[in-house]
């Protein structure tokens, strides 16, 4: 670490007068300073750093301009640092203008910073005020459905900072405004191969929105139909009873044979806490047994390994095929725990966490163990088949040697002429 009077200097040699050479040296150390937590927490007392840092975002080589964003990225995944980026150096406005250029090379950064702004309650409140007051959610919504909007930008991780804002009520009324049609047409991005990333930060919204569940009725009707785009992905390429398929949405009746599930357990378990979610009320529960959701959950439930992601489709199956509950607890979200019964049920979860993830780690192990013995096995039957050539090899020479002898003594003989 540098000593105090060094530390004194460093602003002066991130101005945009500084020698390039000094500037690059300069961001590259900070780089490395920011890359651990302790580097972070000190960068934290130094705002005008950061803020000279931040200017230079501006720079003319593309290089130290790069180096100041992977800097400010790695600043803003700690949370203590939050406060002095928004209320400091104050990047909001000036990232939000250059997000909406779609000329802008690095526009791919300042989403990741954004991302990582919005992940904390308090902040997020900060840049979806400040988003609303400057852009608006619609633009966001606009550039990441948009394809092609800025060529030197995927804009995949818009789709991480919108699940983000949609902790918010304020941002989720947006997302499910029935006059806009907004939350319909992220819907595709469920089966977008190209970026797990944006898939999954589109699936994070989904999920947020389901909270509320004056709306289920609504995104379940046939106006916007969200039950096929939840549903595709965790379907596989089984055969089910004509009887079941033809209770499913159209888009999910006899799938192909080549069909394939969502290849990443943390979307898998989102899809399903949405599912689970919209069970939360009975008018829900009814449209999911109705659509034929269970025979999907039953062949997913043969088909996962992880087991946390099992757990979530047990949690989903056991209220599809469960009883209804009494009347007036029909809306599970409205329904009031006592608090000694919440207190077990969270020992419960917290205890159920735990076995989980021994469960996970007993299977790994054993993974782990048949790879070691089919690894074992292959070096057995390559060495077998090494040696087996040299066997081969040898006879091979000797063959040689011998009709070389007898060659020899054929001429000796004078039978060759």
């Amino acid at each position: 670490m540098l000593s105090d009077s060094e530390v004194a200097e460093l602003p002066t040699f991130l101005t945009p007068d500084t020698r390039p050479d000094v500037k690059g040296h300069t961001t590259g150390y900070i780089l490395g300073l920011s890359g651990n937590r302790d580097g972070c927490r000190f960068l934290r007392s130094k705002p005008d750093i950061i803020a000279a840092l931040f200017a230079l975002t501006t720079d003319p080589s593309i290089a130290i301009v790069k180096d100041c964003y992977h800097i400010l990225i790695n600043l803003s995944a700690d949370e203590t640092l939050h406060q002095v980026l928004l209320t400091d150096v104050k990047v909001l406005q000036v990232m939000l203008k250059k997000l909406l250029d779609p000329e802008y090379v690095l526009s791919d950064k300042i989403c990741k910073i954004l991302s990582n702004l919005t992940r904390h309650l308090k902040t997020c409140k900060i840049v979806f005020k400040v988003l609303q007051e400057e852009v608006g959610m619609v633009k966001l919504v606009e550039i990441i459905c948009t394809e092609g909007y800025n060529k030197k930008a995927n804009f995949h991780y818009l789709g991480t900072l919108l699940s983000n804002l949609t902790q918010l009520p304020e941002a989720r009324t947006y997302m499910l405004d029935k006059d806009r049609c907004v939350i319909q047409r992220l819907f595709p991005f469920t089966q977008y191969q190209a970026s797990l990333i944006r898939r999954g930060g589109v699936v994070g919204i989904l999920r947020n929105c389901c909270f509320d569940h004056a709306h289920h009725v609504w995104l379940l009707s046939d106006a916007v139909d969200i039950l096929p785009f939840l549903l595709l992905p965790l379907a596989g390429p089984e055969e089910l009873t004509e009887k079941e398929n033809d209770g499913l949405p159209v888009d999910l009746q006899y799938l192909p044979e080549d069909k394939k599930r969502e290849e990443d357990p943390d979307i898998r378990k989102m899809l399903l806490e949405t599912l689970l979610l919209l069970t939360a009320t009975k008018a829900g529960r009814d449209i999911l047994q109705e659509k034929s959701v269970y025979p999907i959950m039953r062949e997913f439930h043969n088909w996962e390994k992880d087991v946390h992601v099992t757990v979530a489709c047990e949690r989903l199956v056991q209220v599809l095929i469960g009883d209804e509950p009494e009347e007036g607890m029909e809306n599970l979200m409205e329904v009031e725990i006592p608090e000694d019964v919440e207190v077990k049920l969270t020992k419960a979860d917290v205890k159920e966490q735990e076995e989980l993830e021994k469960e996970q780690e007993r299977m790994k192990q054993e993974e782990e163990e048949e790879k070691k013995k089919k690894s074992e096995a292959e070096g057995t039957d390559k060495e077998q088949e090494r040696m087996k050539q040299e066997e081969e090899e040898e006879e091979e020479e000797k063959k040689k040697k011998s009709e070389a002898e007898g060659t020899d003594k054929e001429q000796e003989r004078g039978l060759i002429r």
